[in-house]
């Protein structure tokens, strides 16, 4: 389950650009911001199992288009587990996913693999830019490794997935149909239940 739930909070926060008040260059900043509560919800939920408190902020901006920011502040004193927690499931579930199963794996293998492609997906459909059009479903991100991640995990769910490069990001896509229908479902969750602070 640590692993698990470290590899797909690493690739939450890869997801998303650094909160602006972060040090250039951490690749694991205290801090988190995002655009989507649920986004947020889920970061929280996966830190709180990792034994990682947070805080949780939110700010609204905007004049006429009103919008919600969700930021997430790791304690000073938890910085160290934190890194090393995230930077272990990522070195980690990046390995096996890139590396698959090998040959003859016991289905428990396989689908510990299938489980971490599918957290893969789901934190991308959670934090990363929807580019949803009439033929395809898509994540925009930035993360060269998240997008060579992304194109992998698909194939583990026996989907065919596209990686096309745009203006400052990456464009992972589906198609629409049933490869679609099929990365959503693996990468559905319950929605995370608030946690009161």
């Amino acid at each position: 389950m640590t692993l698990g739930d470290a590899f797909e909070a690493a690739c939450l926060l890869r997801c998303t650009p650094p909160p602006t008040a972060a040090r250039p260059g951490t690749p694991y900043a205290p801090g988190v911001e995002f655009n989507r509560e649920d986004a947020a919800q889920r970061m929280r939920q996966l830190l709180g199992r990792l034994d990682i408190p947070v805080t949780h902020e939110t700010a609204v901006g905007g004049l006429r288009r009103r919008y919600e920011l969700h930021r997430l502040w790791v304690p000073r004193e938890h910085h160290g587990a934190y890194t090393r927690l995230l930077d272990a499931g990522w070195r980690q579930g990046r390995r096996e996913l890139l590396g698959g199963p090998a040959p003859g794996a016991s289905p428990a293998r396989r689908l510990w693999v299938s489980r971490l492609a599918a957290a893969a997906w789901r934190s991308a459909l959670l934090a990363g830019g929807r580019h949803v059009r009439r033929h395809i479903l898509g994540v925009r991100i930035t993360d060269r490794e998240l997008a060579a991640v992304l194109i992998r995990a698909a194939a583990v769910l026996d989907v065919p997935a596209r990686l096309r490069p745009g203006t400052g990001c990456f464009l992972v896509s589906v198609a629409d149909g049933p490869d679609r229908e099929r990365i959503l479902r693996s990468a559905t969750l319950e929605p995370a239940r608030r946690q009161v602070c």
